[in-house]
């Protein structure tokens, strides 16, 4: 996920945009007793429509908010993101891009830290979750590609959440033109971007849908653990060695050759990188795995 919590005391709603635009109130960690889906209700379904009708005055804030909240009690913390994605399709304007334009005016500004960011974040899932339902439907857009738009709207929400959710679909239907943007955004100037390119990418990401293609053949997704490995943000490198994981369940000869080529040269980051990325080979005790981890130390 985006943001990595602590066990920070809880803090009260903020506000958080230039205009009055708001988060709901999150704790900093998942409190005990409670789940993650409690962070999409009533409270950020109002919040929603608040942000929304600051930047779209006629949004029909109280048919959205019976709508939203509508059924929403058993649905888990994904699934309430897929509803709220599929409500704001119904009232927002009906092309695609124009209803996109009027979610990336109502955001906050963009996360200034990649650590401690808490739990609040999650209320920009839904937004998320929209484009992956809907930004690759033409016919949605007025017979326009829509892939441009959606690329612009997860390159604003993953820099105050993630869209490592949304950008699942984009990989498993247009893999070239999306590698093509994240080798491009490897170099960007936020690490939240950066990321995105890595986390976005991985073949087995915790929650999401996997990519087959990936699992299959995880070689076109190199260039972008290359350009990456050795990112100036921990935050960055954490997720290649992650993805070096995921690709080491499947392809552990790949990964290993990877690390060991990644051993030359490499410096106290890059090292912590490769341990990481292996330590699971390691602790199962293939011994290849093991004397490479041990090497990086």
């Amino acid at each position: 996920m985006a943001t990595k919590v602590t066990s920070r005391p809880s803090r009260g709603a903020k506000l958080a945009g230039s205009s009055g635009q708001r988060l709901p109130r999150a704790p900093r960690s998942i409190q005990k007793g409670r789940t993650l889906k409690t962070l999409l209700g009533e409270q950020a379904a109002a919040c929603l429509a608040h942000n929304i009708r600051l930047v779209h005055p006629n949004f029909p804030d109280r048919a959205f908010r019976q709508a939203a909240t509508r059924g929403i009690a058993p649905l888990s913390i994904l699934q309430r993101g897929a509803h709220l994605a599929r409500v704001l399709r119904a009232y927002l304007p009906e092309r695609y891009e124009s209803a996109l334009q009027v979610l990336i005016d109502s955001l906050t500004p963009p996360l200034a830290q990649t650590e401690n960011n808490g739990l609040a974040v999650f209320f920009y899932l839904p937004h998320v979750a929209f484009v992956g339902a809907y930004g690759l439907d033409a016919a949605g857009n007025g017979g326009q590609d829509p892939f441009e738009a959606s690329m612009r709207a997860q390159y604003e929400f993953t820099r105050r959440f993630s869209a490592e959710f949304s950008m699942r679909a984009f990989l498993n239907h247009a893999p070239e033109r999306t590698l093509s943007r994240l080798m491009t955004w490897t170099r960007d100037s936020d690490p939240h971007v950066r990321r995105l390119c890595s986390e976005g990418s991985r073949p087995r990401l915790p929650w999401a849908v996997r990519i087959p293609s990936f699992i299959e053949d995880p070689r076109p997704v190199l260039p972008i653990l290359e350009a990456l490995k050795d990112d100036s943000s921990l935050y960055v490198r954490r997720s290649v060695a992650n993805h070096v994981g995921d690709i080491a369940k499947d392809h552990l000869a790949l990964a290993l050759e990877l690390c060991e080529r990644w051993l030359q040269g490499a410096s106290a980051e890059r090292k912590w990188l490769i341990r990481h990325a292996l330590r699971y080979p390691a602790r199962k005790g293939h011994k290849r795995a093991q004397s490479l981890h041990h090497a990086a130390r």
